[in-house]
């Protein structure tokens, strides 16, 4: 049967197991994922977009475990009551292709993307960090305030945005941490003065400069999250040629992330690189490190396997056969699929797990 995780039960499993405690057991899942970067079969998402937004499949591999999520982009589902990324995902052994995993993906890649930037501040930012800019209040920004918080040591956090409902939500959730100094913000200018990190979390899909050369200082860390496909970008093209640029998948990067501006030479330094210990990544404590985040199926392929792993421990979930499951009796035979058009030849379609 395949375990089957909707989003009541991803929310149980994120409770039982503590926001701060998944980000990081999260985290460091991506980061082993990341350092074994060349056993995976990988390639750059496939998007079908239209003038409102983008979907999308991610798929990637090892010899052990296939996974692929499905993901949208509308920018303007917000004014409908609907959220701006939707997302489930599937994981599947690759030795016979049945899947062992169907899960919503929606919670679980805004602790997915957080966990990345996570990853990517620890190996990229200064250490002793404390002050952050989070300039975009929406969907993603509590996860990212979260991770930042809890685990790179950052207690103020200036915030902004353009919808000043966004911001007071933000606030309102970040309550639960009354050890995290929240300063409200007029403008991006004033968000991103004397802050050692800045982290992008826009949604709009523009071509939007929403930080500019005037803004950086030495030493920062930029985490460049919002731009993540084509047309959609944060950065002024003069602040990536101010900083040393960090990306996921290159050739992904090229097309989604803030680079599609820059020629195609421009020189780029590969994430797992770094983590594996190939190349330094910060070079000195006044360079601006930017981490040009456009999300990768590597990481959702994490996600799924921590996932599958914390629902199986915790006897979270149901069992659904999501496909025809073969049992050894003498009622089985694999040839015959005819059969399942017949009532009663399938087991039962649901199992509740817990």
């Amino acid at each position: 049967m395949t375990r089957f995780v909707d989003v009541p039960t991803m929310s149980r499993l994120v409770e039982t197991i503590g926001v701060p405690r998944f980000i990081d057991e999260l985290s460091n899942t991506i980061r082993d994922d990341f350092i074994n970067w060349p056993e995976f079969d990988k390639s750059a998402r496939v998007a079908s977009h239209s003038d409102i937004g983008v979907i999308e499949l991610m798929p990637v591999s090892n010899a052990q475990r296939y996974a692929f999520k499905y993901v949208n982009g509308h920018p303007k589902n917000t004014q409908r009551g609907l959220y701006t990324v939707m997302a489930f995902g599937v994981l599947a052994e690759v030795d016979t292709g049945y899947p062992i995993l169907l899960s919503e993906l929606t919670v679980a890649t805004a602790l997915r993307t957080c966990a990345t930037s996570l990853m990517a501040a620890r190996a990229l930012a200064r250490p002793n960090g404390r002050r952050m800019a989070l300039i975009g209040n929406g969907a993603q920004s509590e996860f990212q305030a979260t991770a930042f918080h809890c685990h790179l040591g950052i207690d103020e956090i200036a915030v902004y945005d353009v919808d000043a409902h966004a911001t007071e939500k933000l606030i309102r959730n970040l309550a639960i941490f009354p050890s995290l100094k929240l300063i409200r913000a007029n403008s991006v200018e004033e968000a991103v003065r004397g802050a050692d990190i800045v982290t992008t979390v826009t949604a709009d899909k523009a071509h939007a400069t929403i930080l500019t050369p005037d803004m950086i200082e030495p030493g920062m860390h930029i985490n460049a999250v919002g731009g993540d496909c084509p047309g959609k970008t944060e950065l002024h093209a003069d602040v990536l040629r101010a900083g040393r640029v960090f990306v996921e998948y290159e050739p992904q990067t090229r097309i989604e992330g803030d680079i599609q501006q820059m020629p195609a030479d421009f020189p780029v330094v590969d994430l797992w690189r770094v983590l594996s210990g190939s190349v330094p990544g910060r070079e000195s404590a006044t360079q601006i490190t930017i981490f040009d985040s456009v999300g990768f199926a590597l990481e959702d392929y994490s996600t799924l396997r921590y996932v599958h792993a914390q629902a199986e421990a915790l006897n979270l979930g149901m069992g659904v056969e999501l496909v025809p499951w073969g049992e050894h009796d003498d009622d089985n035979d694999p040839k015959d699929l005819f059969r399942y058009t017949r009532a009663g030849k399938s087991r039962k379609t649901v199992r509740r797990i817990a």
